[in-house]
This record gives C-alpha cells, structure tokens and sequence, in this order.
C-alpha cells in the first residue's frame, strides 16, 4: 500500500512517456532487484491505464518503457498487464498488437508459455488467435498439458469460429507445426 501511494504521490500513471523512459532505465539499475509484489504494482501504475486506452500503436517511448520493464520483470508484468488485456472486452486491436510484439520479440519461453496459459483462461474471442499464432510463432516447445488444452480449446471453439479468418489461419498454424502431436 506504500508504494501504491508514493505511485500516485508522484502520479506515475501520468508522468509523460519521454520520463518514463528513464524511470524504467533508473528501474533497472536497481540492486537488489525489486520483489515480484513490488514490480506488479509498478507495472500496473506505470502501463495499464497506459495500454488499455491505446487507439493507435503506442509511441516508441512507451514501446522503450514497455520493452525494458517486461524484460527485467517478465513474471509481474505477464500477470498484470498482458492479463488485462486479455480481459478486456472489446476488440483491443492496438493492446493486441502490443502484445504479439512484446511475445514477438521481448518475453524469455517460460513467459511465452504463461501468456498462452492465460489466453487459454478467458473465453477465446476474434482478438486472441493473434496472441496465439505470435507464440507458436516463437516456436518453443509447449509442455504437452498446455499442447493438450490449446487443441481442446480450438476444438471447443470450432463452432463459434466457423467464418473467422483469424482462427483458421491458428488452426493452420497449429497443425502445421505440431503435425506429429494431432492425429
């Protein structure tokens, strides 16, 4: 609760992005590392009211502040930030788009695998086979239980996703690269 305070005593949810930039740089610096506690507060005060009202792609300082805090806090911000905006309702085309390049090019295989394990927990909607593609993408090897929910969930959905463009391209995706795992 302290430093949910002295975050908004300082209006971190507001600083302007250029300043951001350097808090996270000064973050990173830090010895010893911040506690996983304390880098979830810091990752939804300094990014989620940031990220969740994008209507266009985020400006290089934000991606800078998003990139450098997601890859020295990779755990606290996958629960905080990818998690809501997986939640969110709506289409979130430019959150989605932030996340398949933050799995894309920022999160170590074990984040990787924590995203898709939370894009399995919320009900699959037109926004999330991106999210998906860009971690099969990554080409790591899933565990076969997640493997195992990924295609229960695909099938699951088939009926709802009959005409989507995005789901088939996932499936295809899928089959694709674990041809030997589906019979």
């Amino acid at each position: 609760s302290q430093l949910e305070g002295l975050c908004s005593f300082l209006q971190l949810s507001r600083c302007p992005e250029h300043l951001l930039v350097q808090f996270c740089s000064w973050l990173l610096t830090l010895s010893p590392d911040l506690s996983y506690s304390s880098a979830a507060i810091l990752a939804e005060q300094l990014f989620l009211r940031r990220v969740l009202s994008l209507t266009q792609p985020p400006s290089r300082h934000l991606m800078a502040a998003l990139a450098s805090f997601c890859t020295k806090y990779p755990q606290p911000f996958c629960r905080v930030l990818v998690a809501a905006v997986l939640r969110e309702p709506g289409e979130g085309t430019e959150q989605t788009k932030l996340v398949c390049e933050l799995v894309e090019e920022c999160l170590e295989p074990d984040c990787v695998r924590l995203v898709l394990s939370q894009v399995l927990e919320v009900p699959l909607s037109e926004k999330l086979p991106p999210v998906v593609q860009a971690v099969l993408g990554r080409q790591e090897v899933l565990p076969p239980e997640l493997f195992d929910l990924l295609v229960l969930t695909l099938c699951q959905q088939a009926p709802a996703f009959a005409t989507s463009l995005n789901y088939a391209k996932l499936v295809r995706a899928v089959l694709t690269m674990y041809q030997s795992h589906v019979s």
